[in-house]
């Protein structure tokens, strides 16, 4: 009789006879698991450091290497006022990354400063060259970058052709008003990546991560016209690009009718909507989206939430996600203008180090636990 009472208390209980029931196992992290780093270099010429979880100086890309990165992104100008985000940094950051186990996106901006959705200004030194001459310009710069890369056993394993193409690159001749002249010189950037590296994957990169409609009209072009690529890059910032359903809608979408494996290139959240360097922040509000308020756990809850749905995309196409500027901390000189030393920071409160630089948990969502 205890016998038959103990296996009925197991099944109410949902014990096994031998002890509690198992709980689910975690899924498999995502294979992408990366932080833009960009700001880095500058960050550590400026005297900023770098603290693991328990308060301990390291190199930072150890630190997110330990968290369970699998990747960095580091962006690349063509001729940056401050020297920063060039060839010889890029190079150089690189060597440290590949040595901590991390594998390496590079993102082509084709400018001197930022390029996005609302500028795609050509680097000085293109801007007279005629078109058939703009297309051996990208061609030589990725080329070259990448060459060098791959001289020095750092082979990069993604690219992106481009920064938030949505209106195109390298105004006006790669407009979106001029389809063809867009692909030509994307396809000019392709075909660099893929002399120096066959295996290296090419991202194309749009923002406004929830806006169906605009992926679907780029996207059919770019198929109208040939435009080559292996991965679909996006960006997705909640307090911007709207609801995480429509989010979920769009990449869902987007992956399965282009059939491409998909990355969400940039995200972010504030983890505190305080100041550290004195230039007001970017994101302000202490829920910047509701659910998630501006705290170290709304931040890690966030990062939570984006593996979900990168995980729900159909057929295994969502590979996984790059945090934006995961270092870019509140160190005097490391500013946002490259021309002007004064700029600051306004992104420090959503960096995943906290403002006594140490590594907040969402790195380690981030890292999926691990």
């Amino acid at each position: 009789m205890k016998t038959i009472l103990a296996a009925l208390t197991a099944v109410v209980l949902g014990l096994t006879l031998s002890g509690p029931a198992q709980a689910h196992p975690r899924p498999d992290p995502l294979p992408v698991r990366g932080a833009d780093v960009s700001s880095l270099a500058k960050s550590e010429a400026f005297g900023g450091v770098y603290r693991d979880q328990h308060g301990h100086q390291r190199d930072a890309l150890r630190i997110l290497a330990k968290a369970g990165l699998t990747y960095i992104r580091l962006k690349v100008w063509v001729d940056p006022a401050d020297g920063y985000n060039d060839k010889t940094h890029v190079l150089a950051v690189a060597r440290r990354a590949k040595a901590a186990g991390l594998k390496l996106l590079v993102d082509f901006h084709y400018s001197d400063s930022w390029a996005d959705p609302g500028k795609q200004n050509k680097p000085a030194a293109w801007a007279a060259l005629p078109y058939e001459q703009l297309k051996q310009a990208v061609y030589r710069h990725t080329h070259d970058v990448l060459n060098a890369l791959r001289r020095q056993g750092t082979t990069a394993d993604m690219v992106q052709i481009g920064n938030e193409l949505n209106g195109g690159l390298l105004w006006p001749d790669g407009r979106y008003d001029n389809w063809p002249g867009m692909a030509g010189l994307l396809n000019a950037g392709y075909d660099a990546v893929k002399a120096v590296s066959s295996r290296t994957r090419v991202v194309l990169h749009l923002a406004n991560g929830g806006d169906n409609g605009l992926y679907r009209w780029w996207f059919d072009n770019a198929a109208a016209n040939g435009i080559r690529y292996d991965v679909i890059g996006v960006s997705y910032y909640p307090f911007w690009h709207g609801t995480l359903d429509a989010f979920q809608a769009n990449i869902n979408d987007v992956a399965t009718r282009y059939g491409k494996p998909l990355i969400i290139a940039e995200t972010a959240y504030p983890f505190t909507t305080a100041d550290k360097d004195g230039w007001e922040n970017i994101i302000l509000s202490p829920e910047p989206y509701p659910g998630y308020p501006a705290t170290p756990a709304g931040q890690t809850a966030f990062l939570g939430k984006m593996n979900e749905i990168i995980r729900a995309v159909p057929n295994n196409l969502g590979l996984g996600m790059f945090y934006w500027e995961a270092t870019w901390t509140g160190v005097p000189g490391n500013g946002w203008d490259p021309t002007d030393p004064a700029s600051g920071n306004g992104w420090e409160n959503q960096a995943l180090f906290d403002f006594d630089d140490r590594s907040l948990p969402a790195m380690r969502e981030l890292g999926e636990g691990r």
